[in-house]
């Protein structure tokens, strides 16, 4: 070989090494903390005890779900490590558990804590720690807030919007209504009267006759129903999670108080509300819904639904199926395992961020039909779609068509 050949095949063999370490440079895992070859940690934090205890259930819900998953191999190989924290409902105390998440337990992100309150009181600090803030469980307006905050996004749809269709059912079915509207003294109760306000337009002041907030720490909210019932009012707009909304069904029931109720669909589940409210009390309810309801016989043979069933008997079993929380929990822990298939091997809090706002189309297994979650970097409210349902017998039947909700639409 003359020396001109030796140098070529000395150079080609150089470029063909180069070649090999700068593939597999760029096939390199990314990981942050919270991130592994074996495992992904994920943070959550519930209230497990005091007044909103309910939706603890959404939590284990979660939990199953995840268990689920890591039996059946995990993401991409990575088992799930779900650290969930009880905060009691208390923003002070949801403060305490993130920073014991994410300084102590070092997790890659905090997943579907509940509380409008609780996760605003949290939202500054994850932002500033530039740790994912993911599918918040709660449809306060403010989490769609891309430009202001961008390590925070949104699952369900907004409270504002869920007011505004209210509204029009309202202005529809009682166009000369006297409305009583209850709603919690917080956050999340203002955003939905916003809403409903906003939808009622120049109406708003003259149908609204009494509009009377309750604090949390209220043992029972009996008073206040008493109050709206004294105004002549013959709609009930019931802004109140779970425990305060079955407070006000029964006393309504109690005191002979029949006007239109509309519960709102925090505070709408069949297993923690309207079965311990008692369903001869809850007749002609009207709510919305975007989820599939387990108890509705029209879901018996969806592929979904016989699935929701499976995980339920095999890794939920002590789960109420009549609990609404319980296919909450599930379609939104689904949400988040997309996201994190596909990070693929970039486990970086960044490429987290960017794929949850990067949601194409994707439909969790239960879902309505039509429905489907959609996200990008200026668009961080996944759900927008809700159909109205009225209770009947013992389950709630959809109505009408499917409504925008989208604030506006």
């Amino acid at each position: 070989m003359s020396f001109v050949a030796r140098r070529m095949a000395a150079l080609s063999t150089a470029i063909t090494i180069l070649a090999v370490c700068a593939g597999s440079a760029f096939a390199q895992k990314k990981y942050d903390t919270g991130a592994t070859d074996t495992e992904i940690k994920i943070g959550n934090i519930m209230p497990y005890s005091g007044p909103a205890s309910a939706y603890g259930t959404s939590g284990r819900a979660q939990a199953a779900y995840f268990r689920k998953v890591n039996a059946e191999g995990g993401i991409n190989g990575r088992k799930i490590n779900f650290i969930s924290y009880d905060d009691s409902y208390s923003p002070p105390k949801t403060v305490e558990q993130a920073r014991k998440l994410v300084e102590g337990d070092e997790v890659l992100l905090i997943f579907a804590s509940l509380g409008t309150a609780s996760n605003g009181a949290i939202q500054k600090y994850m932002n500033v720690k530039k740790v994912p803030q993911l599918f918040i469980q709660t449809g306060a307006t403010k989490w769609n807030d891309p430009q202001n905050f961008p390590w925070t996004i949104g699952w369900q749809p907004s409270y504002q919007s869920e007011g505004r269709i209210y509204a029009k059912h309202i202005l529809k079915e009682k166009p000369g209504g006297r409305i009583a509207v209850l709603y919690q003294n917080d956050d999340y109760g203002k955003d939905y009267l916003k809403g409903l306000k906003d939808g009622l337009g120049d109406k708003a002041a003259s149908m609204i006759v009494i509009e009377d907030a309750y604090e949390v720490a209220e043992p029972t909210i009996d008073t206040h129903i008493v109050k709206m019932k004294s105004m002549n009012a013959d709609v009930f707009v019931d802004i109140a999670t779970p425990k305060f909304a079955a407070q006000a069904i029964k006393k309504a029931a109690e005191i002979g108080w029949k006007p239109l109720h509309i519960l709102n669909s925090v505070g709408s589940s069949l297993g923690a509300v309207i079965q311990p409210a008692g369903f001869e009390n809850a007749q002609g309810i009207i709510s919305v819904a975007y989820l599939m309801d387990p108890l509705d016989p029209q879901w018996k043979d969806d592929p979904g639904m016989k699935a929701f069933d499976e995980y339920l008997s095999k890794y939920f079993p002590e789960g109420n199926r009549a609990d609404s929380l319980i296919v909450t929990g599930y379609n939104a822990a689904q949400t988040l395992v997309q996201v994190l298939k596909q990070c693929g091997d970039d486990l970086t809090r960044a490429n987290v961020m960017k794929q949850a706002a990067n949601l194409k189309a994707f439909r969790t297994t239960n879902l309505l039909p039509g429905i489907t979650m959609n996200t990008s970097p200026i668009d961080f409210a996944p759900i927008k779609q809700m159909q109205l349902r009225r209770l009947k017998g013992e389950r709630w039947e959809l109505f009408g068509p499917m409504l925008s909700a989208e604030v506006g639409g």
